[in-house]
């Protein structure tokens, strides 16, 4: 059974969102499995803007996921990410855990080794020429909010700002990414892997490079048979393992990782050569694509005094 557990604080989200009958409703209809918004609009009733609009609070209040997945068109299916809610009434101290939020935009990358199809895109337009791996070393890649290689890989460095005397419990990241197929295919396959510090975590099968309806953030100049949005993923490390959106990957932990010893935290998303599905990958920033966010990692850390004391 899936769990979510929250402070009273944190629970005030998730409590609005759930205020209200018919999103009720949509989570106990995707009790009984994944549904598009045709599916919701048609059990509930109501019609395909009112489904749509309240899925999109769900999804904001982090309750149900919503993926792009090959079949009859661009379809957006929903699923419930947690059977059961548990909200914590009583006050939590503050100094036995903490989090660490820190975002960067998809052009503030240190390194890349690319290889077309690519090219990076402001809000505004086209960053040098396209398809020529020479554009992202130009200096206005730091303004890209889209980001596109056929092949290859990107490298970020975040700050690191865990504290000295504390215990990393968990690492995560989020960022909107799909294939990347000439102009846009729903049925492009791509293994996008992730590294962190130079351990590989896993990756994730996007099933394709979505287009063909605009982004709700893309610029109206960007065509829309054109590369549109993406899907946000998680990607989460602690002492268990990896997972991507609550799936184990892999038997990497948080130990292994070795935070501690950098000034810096490395994260490189990319396809390897000998991926079984070479899709390439796009990058979406907070301007581009359905979310309006960068790439954002989160570090849960802990006292090690108080979980000394606390034994």
């Amino acid at each position: 059974m899936r769990t979510l557990q929250l402070t009273l604080q944190e629970a005030l989200e998730a409590s609005k969102a759930l205020a209200n009958e018919n999103r009720m409703e949509i989570i106990r209809q995707l009790t009984s499995g994944p549904k598009n918004v045709n599916d919701i609009s048609e059990l509930l009733k109501i019609p395909f803007s009112t489904a749509a609009a309240n899925i999109k609070i769900l999804e904001n209040a982090g309750l149900i996921t919503t993926e792009i997945v090959p079949g009859r068109g661009n379809q957006k299916v929903s699923s419930k990410r947690y059977d059961r809610i548990i909200i914590d009434l009583e006050e939590q101290k503050p100094i036995t855990e903490d989090i660490i939020t820190y975002e960067l935009e998809v052009g503030e990358y240190v390194n890349c080794e690319v290889e077309p199809s690519c090219g990076l895109l402001s809000a505004d337009g086209i960053i040098h020429i396209i398809d020529d791996p020479r554009s992202f070393f130009e200096p206005a890649r730091k303004n890209a909010q889209l980001v596109w290689f056929r092949s290859g890989l990107i490298e970020y460095h975040f700050p690191n700002r865990i504290p000295y005397g504390t215990d990393v419990d968990e690492l995560s990241f989020s960022v909107e990414l799909c294939s990347e197929a000439p102009y846009h295919n729903e049925d492009w396959p791509s293994d996008i892997t992730c590294w962190i510090n130079d351990s590989e975590i896993g990756y994730w099968t996007s099933p394709g490079d979505f287009g063909g309806e605009r982004g709700f953030l893309t610029p109206n100049w960007w065509e829309t048979h054109n590369t549109q949005f993406g899907v946000l993923k998680y990607w989460k490390i602690n002492k268990e393992g990896s997972f991507i959106d609550g799936v184990k990957i892999s038997s990497t932990t948080i130990d292994e990782l070795k935070l501690q010893e950098k000034p810096f935290i490395s994260l490189k998303l990319g396809v390897k050569q000998d991926a079984k599905n070479q899709g390439g990958l796009n990058l979406f920033g907070s301007k581009f694509g359905n979310y309006e966010q960068g790439i954002i990692m989160k570090i849960n850390y802990s006292q090690i005094e108080s979980k000394i004391n606390s034994k």
